[in-house]
């Protein structure tokens, strides 16, 4: 197996008192006049390596994981060539309204937008670059692959039968919240502190505090939606979690439900009887889904028609790199797949 296939070239300086690596960097691919930069490749590629590494990942894994983003690259210059000659780049006044309007969506002013992107280790320049690159894309999309899409009645109906046909028709449902301790053999805590960690959640939870702020805090499951389960059918709820929430009203919390996997607390936030999803109602909604997934398809081949169409060489170590494999071919088109050339590469 090839070893650190894709490391940068290294040279050194004439001996001196100050001799010192030297990074040379070059031409990872040519696309149609334009090139990808070895340092692009490894700029982005650098934090992902990292957490590869960590995880145990192979020399192999970390070739790929650079032809990945070589073909993620080379698909944005594909890109950045169509936007050029169609003259559809993105203007200031474009990026700096689009902006604005996210702001305002968010009850947030620039200045408190900028501020939460810090937060996030956003740099207020890469996050103009991304919405340049989501405001190219609609263009992109909207003057070369829109007009190829159509979904048909039929396509949607089929859909709401699939989805809907064996839905309930009666009953009640119930909008849940859980939050779970596990504890045992295989966690790293005793049974009884899981238990424990459940009841004291309990009582802050009746003295007062947020169920889901508790659940955000210490629950294995779904902390970041604060437990939240969603909606359920009430003919759907398992036994052991049935009657604990069967007769709760909605606000109020179950007591501690012990299993052998660890502890549970649920809260019905709300209860309402359940009605069935008719198709006109359901319709809307469907018809967007099924057009979406139609102009990715559509997106996907006029992408891949840009490939046929324009001198594409990888170079050097790269070259050597997208043959890897052995017995399995390599599939430009499925590297990166679902990943869109138009959006921010940063990690």
């Amino acid at each position: 197996m090839l070893r650190c296939l894709l490391a940068l070239s290294i040279v050194f300086a004439a001996p001196s008192a100050r001799a010192a690596e030297q990074l040379i960097d070059g031409i990872a691919a040519q696309v149609g006049s334009d090139v990808v930069l070895i340092s692009e490749v490894t700029r982005v590629t650098g934090p992902m390596e990292d957490q590869l590494r960590e995880a145990g990942g192979t020399d192999r894994d970390l070739d790929m994981l650079r032809v990945d983003m070589l073909e993620r690259l080379i698909e944005r210059r594909l890109v950045e060539q169509v936007v050029r000659r169609m003259e559809l780049e993105a203007n200031d006044a474009e990026i700096d309204q689009a902006i604005g309007a996210i702001a305002q969506e968010n009850g947030l002013t620039l200045d408190q937008l900028r501020e939460s992107l810090e937060s996030r280790e956003i740099t207020w320049e890469s996050y103009r670059e991304k919405i340049r690159s989501e405001i190219q894309r609609s263009k992109i999309l909207n003057g070369m692959v829109r007009s190829k899409v159509k979904v048909e009645d039929s396509e949607v109906r089929a859909l709401y039968e699939q989805r809907y046909s064996s839905q309930r028709q009666g009953g009640e449902v119930v909008h849940l919240r859980h939050l779970v301790v596990t504890g045992g053999e295989d966690a790293p805590r005793t049974h009884e502190q899981a238990c424990d960690a459940v009841r004291r959640a309990l009582a802050r939870i009746q003295a007062g505090e947020p169920f889901e702020a508790l659940a955000r805090e210490i629950s294995e499951t779904n902390p970041r939606g604060g437990g939240d389960v969603g909606w359920v059918h009430v003919a759907d709820i398992a036994p052991w979690m049935g009657d604990a929430v069967r007769d709760l009203d909605g606000g109020t919390v179950s007591a501690v439900i012990e299993m052998p996997f660890g502890c549970n607390l649920f809260q019905v936030v709300e209860r309402r009887g359940f009605e069935p999803v008719t198709y006109e109602k359901a319709q809307e909604q469907l018809y967007v889904e099924l057009y979406n997934k139609s102009l990715e398809r559509e997106y996907e081949k006029w992408i891949e028609e840009l490939r046929r169409r324009t001198y594409i060489e990888r170079k050097g170590i790269f070259a050597a790199a997208a043959r890897l494999g052995g017995e399995e071919a390599y599939d430009p088109t499925k590297i990166g797949e679902g990943l869109s050339p138009l959006e921010p590469l940063e990690p």
